[in-house]
């Protein structure tokens, strides 16, 4: 018999009655529900509490972004991420505990932006932000890391960490070019040993770093693709994307606009090239990347290429955007497939029409289309959700084939734009 703890209320058993039999099973289902829910996000690559790119007590404070208006309509259901850690297959309910109780931006849920995209959530918690005196900005880049963490590269030359769950910074370093001065910084890959490669559009140039900003190396650039008077590239239109492909063999990076004298497709589309370099020799020694393949890519009128990411089997996501004054931004994502292109490496111009193969492309979406979600603006947008759109990554696999992607908009230090980070889930079809 237990101890007695007072007097229980009508149709309470304090011997473990059918009311305490209920109640149990009523645990026991739900504790079922959390570790049902818990496999399959953990199945699907969610982070794990083992995760190292797990936020700790001191990478935990909240960044916080001004202005009580910049939360928008949907600020109020920016609330719950995952709703559960896992280790080893067993799931704890973190709902209140997450930490992103308060994070400007959208709760989960799937959005329907076209039948191949759905927008899970955004969110602007890095909108104006500093780490450690580094401001949280300019971001270009971003490229899934070794450990599982988010990595960003600023168009202001710093290397910046974001925990690979809460999204939150958890380092910054500054990186240069070979005489100390900054880079305009545009693409970013990881390489399987956790270096970095880093594109400038400047020259351009794809330099590679360690995990402290110490600059290592050079991959070489042929001529033509460089500035002119050096080359055919016009300013400010160079490597804008960079992807390496999963393993490590192949690196890409996307001219942002046309060289001098290139034409345009049968669809009036201008040509742009896409440059390959090839590594040789095994993990982790040292690098040797030589020049490889180059692409024709049919970039829609009016736009520019403005990230890549890399498919295991060789097909690349396209990130296309431009920019009209008082109608705001286009974005679109496509998928291309350079293994049926044919190289034009040797081809000092190309001719247009139907004389050059270039990569065949799909659309996916026009993010033009998602839901906006109820996010602000704070300049003329058709979609309010839109911004400067620059950085891509593939940062795991969800049910049926998908991809789940995270995108990042570049503020320029503008009160105008917004950081904003985008959540996606998209099916990229077949081979």
């Amino acid at each position: 018999m237990p101890a007695s703890r007072g007097r229980s209320p009508p149709g309470v058993d304090e011997t473990g009655g059918p009311l305490v039999r209920v109640r149990s099973a009523v645990v026991r289902i739900t504790a079922a529900v959390l570790a049902v829910g818990c496999i399959t996000a953990c199945a699907d690559g969610a982070p794990t509490a083992s995760d190292p790119a797990a936020p700790t007590a001191r990478d935990s404070a909240r960044s916080t972004a001004p202005g009580g208006a910049a939360g928008g309509a949907g600020t109020s259901a920016a609330s719950v991420r995952a709703s559960a850690s896992c280790t080893d297959g067993k799931c704890t309910d973190n709902s209140r505990a997450s930490g992103s109780e308060n994070r400007p931006g959208t709760g989960g849920g799937r959005h329907p932006c076209s039948p191949s995209v759905s927008l899970d959530r955004y969110s602007d918690a890095l909108d104006k932000t500093t780490f450690q005196g580094t401001f949280i900005g300019n971001l270009s880049a971003l490229a899934r890391d070794t450990d599982g963490s988010i990595a960003a590269v600023s168009d202001r030359s710093v290397l910046i960490g974001l925990n690979g769950r809460t999204h939150r910074p958890v380092r910054a370093a500054r990186i240069t070019d070979e005489k100390g001065a900054v880079l305009d910084a545009e693409g970013l890959a990881v390489e399987p040993g956790g270096t970095y490669l880093v594109s400038s559009e400047t020259e351009p140039s794809v330099r590679r770093y360690d995990r402290s900003g110490t600059l290592l190396g050079r991959l070489p650039v042929p001529d033509a693709l460089r500035v002119a008077p050096a080359g055919q590239a016009q300013s400010n239109q160079t490597f804008e994307g960079l992807a390496l492909r999963p393993g490590g063999g192949t690196l890409t990076a996307a001219m942002e606009g046309q060289l001098t004298g290139d034409g345009k497709d049968t669809a009036g589309r201008p040509l742009l090239r896409f440059q390959t370099w090839q590594r040789y020799g095994a993990w982790p020694g040292p690098a040797a990347y030589r020049l490889g393949k180059q692409y024709a890519y049919p970039v829609d009128a009016g736009l520019g290429v403005s990230e890549i990411a890399a498919l295991s089997d060789g097909r690349l996501l396209v990130l296309e955007r431009g920019f009209t004054a008082g109608v705001g931004n286009t974005v679109r994502l496509y998928l291309a497939d350079p293994r049926r292109a044919a190289d034009v490496s040797g081809v000092p111009k190309l001719p247009g029409g139907k004389t050059v193969r270039p990569a065949p492309k799909k659309l996916l979406a026009d993010l033009g289309a998602c839901p906006s979600l109820g996010a602000p603006a704070h300049q003329p947008q058709t979609n309010p959700l839109l911004d400067n759109i620059e950085g891509m990554t593939i940062t795991g696999r969800a049910p049926g084939g998908r991809l789940r992607l995270l995108l990042v908009s570049d503020d320029n230090e503008s009160p105008k734009q917004i950081t904003r980070l985008y959540e996606l889930t998209v099916r990229p079809g077949g081979h």
